[in-house]
């Protein structure tokens, strides 16, 4: 048996440890050069100017700035899957408003744009849709919705940062508003980190704003790690920016993006030919140029079982996620059929997948799931 194997463990070497300790060295902790470089490289990988990126400290900071632009008051409702991060929740709620949790899909657990229609009401204030573990949603079809109701949409795309849609745009790159995750377990890490992409000027000169307290600051000035103390403030604002240290990281990271890809997308596919147990449902292949970021099974019956088996096997495993409108907090939300999200959300189960997962570590996890029987 081999020792413990994670779910998650984040591809770092020494030039991170480099980078970090540049970053340390230069003295300037805040937001400032490394910030301007992270921004630019994000920028030239998606291939979009610099000034529509935005850095910030987490995902949910990015969702929570991008909600800020449409002026939720208590009482509002956004639309989201139910099967979603407990961030992009908390960040609806931080305004008094309410999510109104729509249905995914079974094959590939996206959200079902054939359900949001009838969720969609006086008081909906905007959507927002998600790619989830290694499987793109239907943007467009999202979009287009929200565009013939005139509802602003926000795409987390957390889940894909390093994919290509169908379109073979790299995603994020084209939505109307699209934040990305780095946190540790990320496809890439700053430690902790996120990135609004924001397509209008308007929105984002407020959001480079708004992740500093509001403060009108100099943008080149900061970016060459100085700064002003007289400003003027004429918006909301949170302490949201990413700190040098961060992205000094990502910014290494980055440039592995590529190995990045080909190891998981290698392991992906590894464990979509080896794993044979009727039991257990697999996900679809990659539709196309994915960087995969999980790999979720559904097991049929007995997950705590599957769990607890593969626990004293020396696999550990997660759950992504338990669907929101069973949260205590949240069960008095609107929704309507969740029916898929229901059956799912009993099965689900997250199997190590990262970078540095040796081919006889991949094998060893096959062979435990492939002889786990109920």
């Amino acid at each position: 048996m081999p020792k413990r194997i994670p779910v998650f463990k984040p591809f770092l070497c020494k030039e991170e440890i480099l980078a970090a300790r540049k970053a340390l060295e230069l003295g300037w902790l805040g937001p400032g050069s490394y910030v301007k470089e992270f921004e630019e490289s994000i920028s030239k990988f998606l291939d979009i100017e610099s000034s529509k990126v935005i850095a910030v400290n987490t995902g949910t900071s990015a969702v929570h700035m991008a909600l800020s632009l449409f002026n939720l008051q208590p009482g509002d409702e956004v639309i989201t899957p139910s099967l979603n991060n407990i961030g992009d929740f908390q960040s609806i709620k931080y305004f008094g408003a309410t999510p109104v949790f729509v249905d995914v899909k079974e094959k590939c657990l996206t959200i079902d744009p054939s359900k949001v229609t009838s969720l969609i009401g006086k008081k909906t204030k905007a959507i927002i849709s998600l790619d989830y573990a290694s499987h793109l949603h239907k943007y467009e079809s999202v979009r287009a919705i929200a565009k013939e109701y005139n509802v602003p949409i926000i795409h987390d795309a957390a889940h894909s940062f390093g994919s290509r849609n169908s379109n073979y745009e790299m995603v994020g790159s084209k939505s109307d508003i699209a934040i990305f995750s780095f946190d540790p377990v990320k496809n890439i890490t700053c430690i902790d980190g996120g990135v609004i992409i924001a397509q209008e000027k308007e929105h984002a000169d407020r959001l480079r704003n708004m992740r500093q307290l509001g403060q009108m600051q100099n943008q080149k000035k900061l970016y060459s790690n100085n700064r002003s103390f007289t400003y003027d403030v004429e918006d909301v604002g949170y302490r949201y920016h990413l700190a040098n240290l961060h992205a000094a990281i990502g910014v290494e990271q980055l440039k592995k993006i590529k190995t990045i890809k080909k190891k998981k997308q290698l392991i992906f596919s590894n464990y979509l030919s080896g794993i044979n147990n009727n039991n257990i449902i697999l996900p679809p292949g990659l539709d196309g140029d994915i960087l995969p970021f999980i790999f979720v099974i559904r097991v049929k019956n007995k997950r705590d079982e599957f769990i607890d088996y593969c626990n004293k096997k020396n696999i550990d495993t997660g759950i992504h996620w338990q669907p929101g409108h069973q949260f205590s907090y949240l069960k008095s939300c609107k929704f309507k059929d969740l029916s898929v999200t229901e059956k799912i959300g009993d099965e689900i189960v997250t199997i190590p997948m990262y970078p540095d997962l040796s081919k006889k570590e991949q094998n060893y996890i096959i062979d435990v799931i492939n002889n786990f029987k109920t």
